[in-house]
């Protein structure tokens, strides 16, 4: 009987802690990215829309910038899906890297953007928990998280220009 009462405690308890983790969302993260998607939605209006979008067009020129800057600046000012509609500004053969390296930056921004893409903070709270456990700063991982996405990103966004190229003439 005390091995049933124990397994029946354990499997309420694993709600009761998850119920915990949902309430520190509600009264923490939430408000967090509210407040951040207002004040990006702000900032491009002071800016301007078609403002924003000249640049767009102007640093799509550029290798570098076409998959850094671009797919950074569509993940913190659009969010998740909304992102992928900077790929308007770019040639035919640019949009299929465009995707590749913004879909890949959807994870690493959300250590320092969390409104980005909410969907992916369980993945960064779980792991940002361990490394607090672990006594070691959680602002460390998210800066560490975002330079080596945009590293990531940039070889993403090269490599399947370059793949996207070759498939593109065989099929010609």
């Amino acid at each position: 009987m005390t091995v049933i009462s124990n397994i029946a405690n354990g499997f309420i308890g694993l709600f009761n802690a998850g119920g915990e983790q949902f309430m520190s969302w509600v009264t923490g993260i939430i408000p967090l990215v509210i407040c951040l998607m207002t004040a990006v939605n702000a900032l491009i209006g002071f800016i301007g829309v078609e403002r924003v979008e000249k640049f767009c067009q102007k640093i799509t020129k550029y290798t570098i910038l076409r998959y850094t800057l671009l797919p950074i600046m569509a993940v913190i000012f659009l969010t998740n899906p909304a992102m992928y509609t900077f790929g308007r500004f770019l040639k035919k053969e640019h949009k299929a890297a465009f995707y590749d390296a913004t879909v890949s930056f959807c994870h690493p921004v959300t250590g320092l953007f969390p409104h980005a893409n909410a969907g992916e903070l369980f993945v960064y709270m779980g792991i940002a928990t361990g490394i607090q456990k672990l006594g070691l700063s959680i602002g460390n991982l998210a800066v560490r998280y975002f330079i080596v996405g945009v590293i990531v990103i940039l070889i993403r966004g090269i490599l399947c220009e370059k793949i996207y190229a070759v498939l593109s003439k065989k099929s010609n």
